[in-house]
């Protein structure tokens, strides 16, 4: 082939990008100077592969992945991991902000030394910064990314208290906003990245609040934890959120997103402003959640049976599921039974502690046939507070005891609950606990509307339209008399059933 005709085929037919991306990765580079080279190069080629199809993450993560998998990355691990997170510091633009965040979030993944390499490099107050920046972009994958990248982040290192008293109740009230904003679609990209970054973030409000009890010096007041205030105060306008974590409860295996999820619900159940955060069905939903995984969860897992058991008693205490008709008391004694170890061959003898948590769930007022006074309303009030950010004075430490064991439990991220259930196949629940898609159609029911008054003869009261009303004037028009008694059942109104609607997390595009 001729030098013209070459050149007349490269130009109809150009070199791939991606063919450029693999090359420029590839070669073996041991100065530092030629990485930022290469690393630049691979940036660019990443964000114009980015800006051809702005609706897919799938070319970013692939090219993240690439450079990951390279010779230069595997080579050159601590100084390409350098070089990355000053870039997330310094880079401003959405599209080469979309590349350096996949690599992180990709390679932490993977190494779990990278994420608290990036709380010490101040990643955190960055991610505020650029979530807070781009939480109005039309392409929605960079501030989706950004808080997958936080959760991941959050979840694997307590934050220093600098960091945590930069989340304001601005940038909490966004998140719930979030949540309330996505649509009914199962898969809405953003509902589980958001949640999850709620939920780590009041672990990390938990964790800095015990050490405040134990005389720490950080100052209690300024660590008040920011995700139960705004429950507190706007609670009802948050009730999908609500919703979405028994949903999640419901279906998650991972025992660290659990504990994520009981931890919140510990301190809303012994918070006063937020006793009847949720709506009564869902509280019902949530208790049948719980003694399904009670019964289900292996002896070996007892720190997390703990703490379901620490979760149970200020839900039936201090709920609308203490007043009558008291919902499955007979299910929820034979449960605590079982777990006294009372000649269950399925399970072993119960440690001091579960029977210590079990007693403390039995002498809720409702379950104990004979009235007891509840001994610790008092401390579970104290504990509320000072989760608020209310300052505890020494004598006060011991009402803190229940929260700081909440608190600290913790397992590995990524660590799967295993079910009793596939110890043996022949073995049955001990107590009948409902399905996932029962849950799901519980919790996601519409609240029935309130039923019509009507008269003691069946009839429903119902306004008429006069002139009076049409000219602005109330006048009340007596009923009409009612007609002659008839002989047999009048027949009610009957109201249309409500509709149910479901709607369940996403799986995260990186997950």
């Amino acid at each position: 082939m001729s030098d013209v005709d070459e050149a007349a085929y490269s130009a109809v037919e150009p070199i791939s990008p991606w063919i450029e991306l693999s090359d420029c990765i590839s070669i073996e580079r041991h100065d530092h100077e030629s990485i930022d080279d290469a690393l630049r190069e691979w940036l660019d080629l990443t964000t114009k592969l980015s800006d051809q199809d702005p609706e897919s993450d799938d070319d970013v993560l692939s090219c993240a992945h690439m450079l990951i998998q390279s010779d230069l990355f595997q080579a050159n691990k601590e100084y390409v991991r350098t070089q990355i997170t000053h870039s997330l510091l310094q880079e401003d633009e959405a599209s080469p902000l979309h590349a350096i965040a996949s690599v992180l979030y990709l390679d932490g993944r993977h190494d779990e030394a990278t994420f608290p390499r990036m709380i010490q490099e101040a990643c955190f107050p960055r991610l505020l910064e650029l979530i807070n920046t781009h939480r109005d972009d039309e392409d929605g994958r960079l501030h989706r990314l950004l808080l997958q990248l936080m959760y991941e982040m959050s979840r694997v290192e307590r934050l220093a208290a600098e960091d945590l008293m930069l989340v304001d109740d601005a940038f909490v009230h966004h998140l719930f906003q979030i949540i309330e904003g996505v649509s009914d679609d199962a898969h809405d990209p953003y509902h589980y990245p958001t949640i999850r970054v709620l939920l780590v973030l009041n672990e990390q409000y938990m964790l800095a609040s015990t050490d405040t009890a134990v005389g720490s010096e950080a100052s209690p007041a300024q660590m008040t934890n920011r995700i139960i205030k705004c429950l507190s105060f706007h609670g009802p306008s948050f009730r999908t959120f609500g919703e979405n974590i028994i949903l999640l409860l419901n279906r998650e295996t991972e025992t660290s997103l659990q504990l994520l999820i009981l931890k919140l619900l510990y301190l809303l159940f012994t918070n006063k402003a937020t006793y009847e955060y949720f709506y009564t069905n869902d509280l019902r939903v949530l208790l049948d959640v719980i003694i399904r995984n009670l019964m289900d969860l292996p002896d070996e897992k007892m720190s997390l049976r703990h703490t379901y058991l620490r979760v149970m008693y200020p839900l039936l205490a201090h709920t609308q599921l203490n007043q009558p008709p008291h919902y499955k008391r007979d299910e929820v004694l034979r449960v605590l039974k079982i777990l006294r170890g009372s000649h269950n061959a399925h399970f072993a003898p119960a440690d001091e502690t579960s029977l210590r948590l079990v007693d403390r769930v039995a002498r809720v007022k409702w379950l104990d046939s004979s009235p007891s006074e509840d001994r610790e309303s008092s401390g579970q009030a104290e504990v509320a507070r000072k989760m608020l950010g209310i300052s505890l004075s020494p004598p006060q430490y011991a009402s803190s005891v229940s929260v700081v064991d909440v608190a600290g439990v913790m397992e590995r991220p990524g660590v799967q609950t295993p079910s009793r259930r596939g110890v043996s196949s022949d073995e049955k629940d001990p107590i009948t606990a409902p399905s996932q898609d029962e849950v799901v159609a519980a919790v996601k029911t519409k609240k029935p509307l309130p039923a019509i008054p009507q008269h003691r003869r069946g009839s429903p009261i119902m306004p008429t339209l006069t002139n009076s009303h049409v000219n602005g004037s109330v006048k009340k028009i007596p009923p009409k008399a009612p007609p002659p008694r008839r002989i047999g059942r009048m027949k009610t109104l009957e109201q249309k059933p409500p509709t149910n609607t479901d709607a369940s997390a996403n799986s995260e595009p990186f997950g």
